[in-house]
């Protein structure tokens, strides 16, 4: 047998036997893109039934917010809350509601889109300002709109009277909106560690206690509060759906399926 004929029959049992393992990658190819596209439409979905009732709980409070300047299970709430005096839980209600506040408050809304650009996520650093700056703009709207009173010193504590309106709540509106997105990029971006689970620790915790941070100083009901939960997840979920779509399109400028899906 010549050299030409051996190199031939070496070259077709090469590609022959090349084609399973080529079969096989494109066949778990699609095994993992299905379980992955019936993933996102069960996600599609359920981001739907959430964000339609969510927002007819928020119109709810809307509406009532819009015809009464508080109600009885709001005053009962705040005066509940309040009930608590122990030093370290005033100083926690007190610490995170100042960050809220201005110019602290804008700074940290700056310095994460800024630590996202420094760190080449370029996509992230767009979605974080879009989403900060649109829910603002929509709460400063309702606001307008609603025109509901702040919680009255007659009927509450009230550690200092603002002279803006009330629903709903700006500060827990930020907080969802922008430390809710920053912990969702830590989740999907961070390896795990223990330094990732303390900044999702404490990111949740901020989101979660700015709620009843609220209530504690009596600068918002608890109407208020709830309105501005629901309106700041649903805000959030669509930041993240943004994200994601950018991702799948390659904004991100890597290759970050997890991200994407």
């Amino acid at each position: 047998m010549t050299a030409d004929k051996v190199k031939a029959v070496e070259t077709q049992g090469a590609t022959a036997a090349g084609r399973p393992v080529d079969a096989r990658r494109r066949t778990l190819a699609v095994a993992d893109a299905i379980p992955a596209k019936l993933w996102r439409r069960y996600r599609a979905a359920m981001f739907e039934v959430y964000s339609i009732c969510a927002m007819a709980v928020f119109g709810i409070l809307a509406v009532i917010a819009k015809a009464w300047a508080y109600s009885a299970f709001d005053v009962k709430v705040t005066r509940a809350v309040q009930t608590f005096h122990a030093g370290w839980f005033d100083a926690l209600m007190r610490a995170v509601t100042w960050i809220g506040f201005l110019p602290q408050g804008a700074l940290i809304a700056a310095g994460i889109p800024l630590f996202l650009y420094a760190l080449g996520l370029k996509w992230e650093m767009v979605v974080t300002c879009a989403s900060v700056l649109g829910s603002s703009a929509l709460g400063l709207g309702l606001k307008v709109l609603i025109a509901r009173p702040r919680p009255s010193a007659d009927l509450v504590t009230v550690i200092k009277q603002l002279g803006d309106n009330s629903f709903p709540s700006g500060h827990v509106l930020f907080f969802t909106t922008l430390f809710g997105f920053a912990l969702f990029l830590a989740y999907t971006l961070l390896k795990h560690s223990w330094r990732r689970t303390l900044l999702l620790v404490l990111l949740l915790g901020l989101v979660g206690m700015i709620g009843p941070s609220r209530i504690y100083v009596g600068q918002h009901w608890a109407s208020d509060v709830v309105a501005a939960y629901l309106l700041g997840s649903v805000w959030l979920a669509l930041s993240v759906l943004v994200y994601r779509w950018g991702a799948r399109r390659g904004m991100t400028g890597r290759n970050d399926a997890e991200a994407a899906r």
